[in-house]
């Protein structure tokens, strides 16, 4: 009976012991699985980590590229508007520049229509003198037009006798002719020049050359306005003595040009001035 009690038990042993080696096989395999679970999640985890700073890290360089080129078009914008406001102003200048260029084309267009209908009016003295003094030698009357201004160039043998500044009879003549024209021209001044050769003169009362040029000049302005009605107050009498020469005073024909009176006929510049501002106002010239 003992040893069917010992048999008993050592199946029972045998029974316990083989149980719990097959639930500890299962245990441990599934030990093992969790174990690759906990591996796979934790490599799987650590590539989200990865990722996760490498998002991190874009996202950051991202944000950093996304500020300088907010700051970059900030500065790009006001480039625009200080561009904008550069061009702007240039088309507004350049509009101011071209009224201005504008206006001066009116203002030159409008002188130069002036000038021209004052040439005309010197063009048509020019012709009256010639018309009166047609029949007169060339040589001892020359009438010219020189930078606007008409002038008549009388020779000394027409109105002096050689060191005299009395006004010989024949003259009067030539400048009761020359007093026709002006006197139909109300509106221009003249002046009266004497010239002399550089001879040097000196005669009671004279001193010299001056004083000889001078009171050659106002012999002739007294004739005008004496013998023949021009005003005094249109006339202007002027010495130049022998400073502003024709020729050379190196022979004596020479000298006899030099020595001369010239009458210079020019507007009135207040009535000059009138011709221009009727040039500016003329509705057909604007």
């Amino acid at each position: 009976m003992k040893k069917g009690l010992l048999a008993t038990l050592g199946v029972c042993v045998l029974m316990t012991s083989c149980v719990s080696s097959k639930k500890y096989a299962e245990l441990e395999s599934k030990q093992k699985e969790t174990q690759d679970l906990l591996n796979s999640a934790t490599v799987k985890l650590n590539d989200c980590l990865d990722e996760a700073a490498n998002a991190k890290a874009q996202m950051t360089a991202l944000m950093e590229q996304n500020a300088f080129l907010k700051k970059q078009s900030e500065g790009f914008q006001t480039t625009i508007d200080g561009f904008t406001q550069l061009s702007s102003k240039g088309a507004e200048n350049l509009e101011k520049t071209l009224e201005s260029l504008s206006e001066a084309n009116v203002k030159i267009n409008n002188l130069r229509d002036a000038v021209n209908r004052r040439d005309s009016v010197n063009l048509a003295l020019v012709q009256s003198l010639k018309g009166v003094l047609g029949n007169m030698n060339d040589e001892d009357i020359q009438i010219n037009v020189e930078k606007g201004v008409v002038f008549v160039s009388i020779s000394d043998k027409l109105l002096f006798r050689s060191g005299s500044f009395r006004v010989s009879s024949a003259a009067k003549e030539v400048l009761g002719k020359v007093a026709k024209v002006v006197n139909n021209q109300p509106n221009f001044e003249f002046m009266v020049e004497g010239h002399t050769d550089n001879v040097p003169y000196r005669k009671e009362p004279l001193m010299d050359n001056w004083d000889l040029s001078v009171k050659r000049a106002t012999s002739v302005v007294r004739i005008l306005e004496d013998d023949f009605g021009v005003s005094p107050s249109r006339m202007t009498a002027a010495g130049r003595s022998s400073y502003v020469p024709l020729e050379s005073n190196n022979t004596a024909e020479n000298r006899a040009k030099n020595r001369r009176t010239r009458i210079v006929v020019l507007p009135k510049l207040d009535q000059f001035y009138s011709m221009l501002e009727e040039g500016m106002n003329d509705p057909a010239i604007n």
